[in-house]
């Protein structure tokens, strides 16, 4: 029997986690990004699901111009332009953050304050940019929100991103924590997988485009955290850390 390690800090993804941007989010910026730009390129909401299997923006749109328009990738301006949509599509998710569009999920404000009135330390790790987390917080929890995370791992930080563990390796480095005093609240496979390889215990919470996404590895399976306080997930960590 291993002895128990008491819960010290939680560590958050972004989209589809702390709110469901992706469906009303991300994919509305990235078609409002290429009409912006002259694309010809439009991701409906069954496409963008399966372009979610590729973690990262900047990634997701070199995926599907290999499938669906090697063209693009065959000019000389390909990779800057790519990083030029990408900050298009960033400048239009913002406004959409802006203007309240995107609401946190279910429990998870309720579960943020209950963490830091009990003393634990928070954290992100995501693969989308420092901006749309620090944009998603203020407008959706409190203009100061994003001072109470005390590492946000975000963006290129790291070389490889989700579902490579990189990001949490990253943010654990910055905690001074060891993966056992940690719980990861993800809702993917892919942020599973990456979480899982850093050694940490891992609840998700699924959404409309990972519900049927397989989940083994993970403390527990959710449809969201309406009805889950910090009591019930410091019992799922110390069922796992026992």
């Amino acid at each position: 029997m291993l002895r128990a390690m008491n819960l010290q800090a939680l560590i958050f993804d972004v989209d589809g986690t702390l709110a469901d941007t992706e469906r009303d989010g991300h994919r509305v910026a990235f078609n409002a990004a290429f009409a912006e730009a002259g694309l010809a390129w439009h991701w409906d909401v069954a496409l963008y699901g399966e372009l979610l299997a590729v973690t990262g923006g900047k990634e997701r749109m070199r995926f599907y111009a290999e499938r669906h328009d090697p063209a693009f990738l065959a000019r000389a301006d390909a990779d800057e332009t790519i990083k030029t949509l990408h900050a298009i599509k960033t400048r239009h998710y913002v406004a959409l953050l802006e203007g309240g569009g995107i609401p946190l999920r279910p429990g998870v404000a309720r579960l943020i304050d209950e963490a830091r009135a009990a003393g634990l330390r928070l954290a992100i790790a995501t693969t989308t940019t420092p901006e749309n987390v620090t944009t998603l917080l203020k407008a959706s929890l409190a203009p100061e929100a994003a001072n109470w995370f005390e590492v946000i791992g975000a963006g290129d930080i790291v070389p490889k991103k989700k579902p490579a563990p990189d990001i949490y390796h990253w943010v654990l480095a910055r905690l001074g924590l060891p993966a056992e005093a940690c719980l990861v609240l993800e809702d993917s496979a892919n942020g599973l997988r990456s979480a899982r390889g850093a050694g940490l215990p891992t609840l998700i919470t699924t959404g409309i485009y990972t519900a049927g996404e397989n989940f083994a590895g993970a403390l527990a399976v959710l449809p969201d955290l309406s009805g889950t306080g910090l009591a019930d997930i410091r019992l799922m960590h110390g069922i796992k850390n026992s």
